[in-house]
């Protein structure tokens, strides 16, 4: 273990090559579509979309210990969007925080992996956020929590942008804005879909950025799959003192397979043809 100056450890080796992330999104990818495929249906395209952003949070930017997961000064993430789980388990079990095999039982009856993450998994999983709405709410406790330990942790909570429609989310921006939450950093998976479609065809969002930087925060969007862009946002958000930090990550639905690239469906029926063109697409994908 290293020594960051934000408490006594951190994981002795992240990874900050570009190339080597979009290696481990691209095995992501892979793995999202091995997950659901045995049950034919489930949260594929938001899966594929955010694979890049799990790869850069997981592997790049959250200070963690797969040894040690209770280790009080971690940074912790929450996965408000607790369906998108996917994308989700395959970034845990990349980055060694659950077992491989364990993962294999995605959906399963009595399964600990089920489609929403809850703390049946284990400490891993820092809150059940099923219902939609009450990540950045639980994400503010915790970061309130930190800064007054002052052990350097910090929270991110990934947030739905179809999530926005939830009241409880605003009551909490404003909060997190009003006490200056620096060490909170919150990204919108802004892939433009919910269950209904395209979020506009239910409430117009935009302009989201504004939004935030209304309430106190610091905001800037940024390309979902551009990794060196996640990199540089995400430092940015590290280092911007006294206000807490939104990221708008634009994301594309089925990326990574060009055959489901853009379709916005928020629960993807994944037939075992639908299956193989999507692995074989995913196998000829390189990266740079």
């Amino acid at each position: 273990m290293l020594d960051d100056g934000r408490g006594d450890r951190q994981p002795a080796r992240r990874v900050r090559d570009p190339a080597e992330l979009a290696g481990i999104a691209l095995r992501l990818r892979r793995k999202v579509i091995d997950l659901v495929a045995p049950t034919g249906q489930g949260y594929v395209q938001q899966g594929l979309g955010a694979a890049d952003l799990f790869a850069v949070l997981y592997f790049a930017e959250l200070r963690l210990d797969p040894a040690d997961q209770d280790w009080v000064s971690r940074d912790r993430l929450l996965l408000s969007t607790a369906h998108n789980t996917a994308i989700f388990y395959a970034t845990l079990a990349e980055r060694g925080l659950v077992p491989t095999d364990a993962i294999a039982d995605y959906c399963k009856d009595g399964s600990a992996f089920e489609v929403n993450a809850s703390e049946r998994v284990g400490t891993v999983i820092e809150a059940t956020c099923g219902s939609l709405g009450q990540g950045l709410s639980v994400g503010i406790g915790m970061a309130l929590a930190a800064r007054r330990r002052q052990d350097g942790a910090r929270v991110y909570v990934v947030l739905g942008d179809g999530e926005l429609q939830e009241g409880q989310v605003w009551e909490a921006a404003l909060l997190a804005g009003s006490l200056g939450l620096d060490n909170l950093c919150l990204l919108i998976d802004d892939n433009r879909m919910q269950v209904e479609g395209h979020v506009d065809a239910v409430v117009k969002l935009e302009p989201i950025a504004g939004k935030f930087a209304s309430f106190g925060w610091a905001q800037e969007a940024v390309d979902g799959h551009d990794i060196p862009a996640l990199l540089a946002a995400l430092d940015r958000a590290r280092t911007t003192p006294g206000r807490p930090s939104c990221l708008v990550v634009r994301t594309l639905p089925g990326k990574g397979v060009p055959a489901l690239e853009g379709i916005l469906a928020h629960n993807l029926k994944l037939p075992d043809d639908v299956a193989a063109m999507a692995r074989k697409a995913l196998a000829m994908e390189s990266h740079p």
